[in-house]
């Protein structure tokens, strides 16, 4: 004698369930009853229904919240939900939730055996669906793990001796597999690390510092040093179903390379500037010594130009280099919206004489910040000479200063060519220039440079969004509190 299904019933006392029970018995079905929440968990877990009718309110609750709880646990029980009356919003609730049926008055025994047999016809195809999927993916996971043992030996021999170092954490931080490169670098020779959270097992700031930065996602660029001066580039990448691998390359001689030209920048900027003081003091006196014709006074003044230019390249080298060594310690109370003034006044003839468009946009009550006032001048003047510099004749150019949190966010549009993709990552470069800068607009590719500097050694960032053809955003972020 085949086995009964047994359908289980989650109403409140009243005829319907009465009505229901004897339907179901008399259709051949076996039926259990339950009254309240205890009851229900206690039925599902021991008896395993093949049904459950529940009723819009069942034991002070809400029906469709203790079906969804249910289905969390068995996805494949299906529930037909019972209501007072037909109300549609309550029908679509039930149907988005999962549930297989939906019941009202007036019923008659053959509606209810019916929806039934409806329900159970769509669980068994369901269940059926369930183990063919489970049967395919236990057979693809079978010839996965026909992958020969030597493979799997080669494999972790190329990664154990490669020069870069890998560590494969899961998705807790809890350490996989490093690599010798690795156990060399942080001088972990002879220790058990796997299964051991990476943090708690290597002791480095910086190395931490990452594994903070990783909630926001992969990450390319991450500096980690070390107290004997060496400096590695860090790298973060996620791993579907794994967790993530960090490695790590050896960049100290390219630091050290990078010092070694700033040194000597800063040196030979150092050592040019007495002498183009002086040339340019001995061009002021030559005009003193007797009337000069018009030939000589253009050239005199020509001169003098180009020795302007050279001396402000030579500053900017020799501010770049002070930022660059940390010589900006100077801090005070300043407000941004002063500083943005003076900036503006500044270049108000060139805004004039180029007739540029000028919005300005300040939200109130802004905090002010701790900064150098000199640095902050500085950088603000780069961006908006650039903004006014890059902008065509009749353009038009945005300042915002907004505030986020505890943070300042400086924003300067402009309609310039804008920067190419490829680009745009390097423009905070030292002497990078966009290949497509208008002919004829002079630049040493150090502004940029000198504002990345100042920014940073106020802890903010600053980024760029640009459009070919339609314009560039810089955006600079600082903290109101340091």
């Amino acid at each position: 004698m085949a086995k009964q299904d047994l359908i289980l019933l989650a109403l409140n006392p009243a005829p319907i369930l009465d009505l229901m029970d004897r339907t179901l018995r008399a259709a051949g079905f076996e039926v259990a009853r339950a009254y309240d929440k205890s009851g229900l968990d206690k039925s599902v877990q021991e008896s395993i229904p093949a049904l459950m009718i529940i009723g819009e309110r069942f034991a002070e609750q809400e029906g469709l919240s203790v079906s969804k709880e249910m289905l969390e646990r068995f996805p494949t029980l299906p529930i037909i939900l019972y209501a007072e009356r037909d109300v549609t919003g309550l029908a679509k609730s039930a149907l988005k939730l999962g549930l297989s049926g939906y019941l009202y008055p007036p019923l008659r025994m053959d509606d209810i055996v019916e929806e039934v047999q409806k329900s159970l016809a769509r669980g068994r195809k369901l269940g059926d669906w369930l183990r063919r999927e489970v049967k395919r993916t236990t057979s693809s996971l079978a010839e996965k793990a026909e992958i020969s043992e030597t493979e799997r030996n080669k494999l972790e021999a190329i990664i154990a001796n490669i020069q870069d170092g890998v560590i494969v954490v899961d998705h807790h931080k809890n350490i996989l597999f490093v690599n010798r490169a690795i156990r060399e670098i942080f001088s972990l020779d002879g220790k058990e690390l796997t299964g051991k959270s990476l943090a708690d097992v290597i002791e480095n700031a910086d190395l931490k510092a990452l594994l903070v930065r990783s909630n926001e996602g992969p990450l390319k660029y991450h500096e980690i040093n070390f107290d004997d001066g060496r400096v590695f580039n860090a790298q973060y990448t996620p791993i579907p179903k794994i967790g993530a691998a960090v490695t790590m390359q050896d960049i100290s001689y390219l630091k050290e390379l990078d010092r070694l030209k700033s040194d000597f920048i800063h040196t030979v900027s150092h050592d040019l500037r007495s002498p183009l003081t002086s040339i340019l003091g001995y061009t002021e006196l030559i005009e003193r010594t007797g009337p000069l014709n018009e030939n000589q006074t253009e050239f005199l003044q020509r001169l003098q130009g180009s020795i302007q230019h050279i001396t402000a390249l030579v500053n900017d080298l020799l501010d770049l280099g002070r930022l660059e060594a940390g010589f900006d310690t100077r801090r005070e109370i300043v407000h941004l919206e002063s500083v943005l003034k003076y900036s503006l006044d500044m270049f108000d003839g060139q805004i004039k004489k180029k007739n540029i468009q000028l919005t300005k946009e300040i939200m109130q009550d802004l905090q002010s910040i701790r900064a150098n006032p000199i640095r902050i001048r500085q950088m603000m003047d780069n961006l908006i000479g650039n903004a006014i510099k890059y902008t065509p004749v009749e353009g038009s150019i945005s300042v915002s200063i907004s505030m986020r949190e505890h943070q300042i966010i400086l924003k300067v549009d402009d309609t310039g060519p804008g920067i190419p993709p490829e680009e745009q990552s390097h423009v905070f470069e030292k002497f990078y220039r966009a290949t497509n800068a208008p002919e004829g607009v002079e630049g040493s590719g150090l502004g940029l440079a000198i504002v990345k500097s100042i920014v940073e050694s106020h802890q903010g960032r600053v980024w760029v969004e640009s459009t070919l053809g339609k314009g560039s955003s810089f955006s600079v972020l600082l903290p109101t509190q340091e």
